[in-house]
This record gives structure tokens, sequence and C-alpha cells, in this order.
């Protein structure tokens, strides 16, 4: 069974979604790991980062998106989600990255975000609207070593279901007041789900992203969340602030990561750091 990973952070621009990509990028050309990427924020910048806004507007068009499968839990009369033909194999505008599947996102789900809220206050004690998700991956789960799931930047509906299928979840936080202020609430709100809903989530531990090494703030702040005892693990490859990694939203071909992230400490940070994930998840998954 695969070993399920949610980046989530209640503050946006933070890097979740770059790191969740260059995660599965390196888990595969690097680790050699199978890779399903799921991508639940409805601002779709994961799919579009992996295929392109061309290829996202034609699944869009022909609901093979999340949409159709969350739509589906709200309207009985909605089109019926084929899993199959909604998978996107062997993304990544990188030559060098095989196997990373992807199932895309949609503007769409803010939209029926709101419905599924609805269902859960008609029946607080249902577990339905918190489940469509896991329902949908179960029969696939085995096909991968990894699911990575990017998370909208709340604890809505979309959210929780990315963490009732995840066994783990990782933080991507610059190492700044604004960004992290709001950690201890996301760490006691993730409990209070796992106690909810009876399924255990691991913190795997907080990713730090945009590290300025000329900023006393920036390790000032590492080091105070390393002395935190409330967070389990600051993984120690810290991702610096780079105009390639920051250029590399765009979905534009390449041959190798390397050529992708930037050889000036880059690519070795993030190796570093998917290493440090793989051996963690090995351990607490």
């Amino acid at each position: 069974m695969a070993r399920v990973i949610a980046t989530i952070n209640l503050k946006g621009g933070v890097g979740k979604t770059t790191t969740t990509a260059a995660l599965a990028e390196f888990m595969s050309a690097e680790f050699g790991q199978r890779v399903l990427l799921i991508d639940l924020d409805p601002q779709t910048n994961l799919t579009t980062m992996m295929i392109g806004e061309e290829r996202w507007q034609e699944l869009n068009q022909l609901d093979r998106t999340l949409a159709t499968l969350f739509r589906g839990a709200v309207d009985p009369d909605a089109p019926v989600f084929d899993i199959e033909k909604a998978l996107q194999r062997n993304v990544s505008p990188v030559r060098a990255v095989k196997n990373v599947d992807l199932l895309a996102s949609s503007l769409d789900l803010m939209d029926i975000q709101e419905g599924l809220s609805h269902q859960q206050y008609a029946d607080p004690k249902s577990t339905r609207p918190l489940e469509v998700l896991l329902h949908a991956i179960t029969p696939i789960a085995d096909r991968y070593d990894y699911i990575l799931v990017d998370c909208p930047p709340n604890l809505g509906m979309l959210t929780q279901n990315g963490l009732r299928l995840a066994n783990g979840y990782l933080v991507p936080t610059i190492p700044d007041i604004l960004s992290t202020y709001g950690i201890p609430q996301l760490q006691t709100r993730v409990r209070a789900f796992a106690d909810r809903t009876g399924h255990p989530i691991r913190e795997i531990g907080l990713v730090i992203t945009k590290y300025r090494s000329a900023s006393n703030l920036h390790r000032s702040i590492i080091e105070q969340l390393q002395r935190d005892e409330r967070i389990a693990n600051v993984v120690p490859a810290w991702i610096p602030e780079a105009n390639q990694i920051a250029q590399s939203a765009e979905f534009v071909p390449y041959g190798t990561l390397k050529r992708k992230y930037g050889n000036s400490g880059q690519f070795d940070a993030l190796r570093m750091l998917t290493e440090d994930v793989l051996m963690n998840a090995q351990v607490l998954l």
C-alpha cells in the first residue's frame, strides 16, 4: 500500500505546491519511486505546473478533473467520475522524470466545497463527505509507492478529504513570523481531526522554503522552530530562495532536474529534502 503524504499550510505563498511537485519529481528521477500527485487546491497551480494550462483546460471541459469526483458526491445527476480517464500518466515537463501520475484540480472545486460543507453540517456524525477521495483512491493506491496530496491553504472539506486519505503530513513554511505563526493551530486541528475520524496522521516535519542564508531573521526563526517541543521535526535540508525554483512553476520542457531547479545548491537541497522525507516516511508511516 502506498504511503500518503499531505502537504499543508494555512498560509499561502510559502512554496507548498512547488515543494510538492519537486518531491514527486525527485522521488521518481532520483529514487525510482512511483508517485501519484493529487491536486486538491482550486488554484490548480500543481496541475498546470505538471501538464500545462492547455491540457488542464481540455481535462476540465471533458469532466476529467477532481471537480467531477466531488460534484458527484453532492449532485446525483452529475457526470460519473472515471478515475482511469482522469489519471494523467507520466506527467512533468522534465524528460528524466518517469512514473509520476496526476489527478488534476479545477477552479470549480471552490463552489463544490460549499456543497460538501452543507452535507457535513446537516449530518455532523456522517463521515461520507470526508471520505469521497479515500473511496476513489483506494482501488488504485497499490500502483504507487507514494501519493502526495497538495491541499488548499485552509482546513475546509477538500483539505479534510486529503487528510482522511493521508498517513502523514508535511508543513512547508518560510522561516518568518507570518508564515510560522499558524503552525501550532494547524497541528492542533490536524490532531483533532485524526481523533474525530479515528485515523492517525503523523507529522513528518516542517520543510523550510525560500531560505535566505544572509537573513538573521531566517536563522533565528529556524532555531526557534528546532527548539519548539511541539514540532516533531524540522527537515534539515533547507530550500533556498532562488529564481530557478520560482520559475519552476512554469510549464517549460527540461531535460534534467538540474536544468529545471538549478545547480547552485538548489538541486542538492531538494535531493536531500526528498531523501529525508523518504527516510522519515518509511519509519513513521
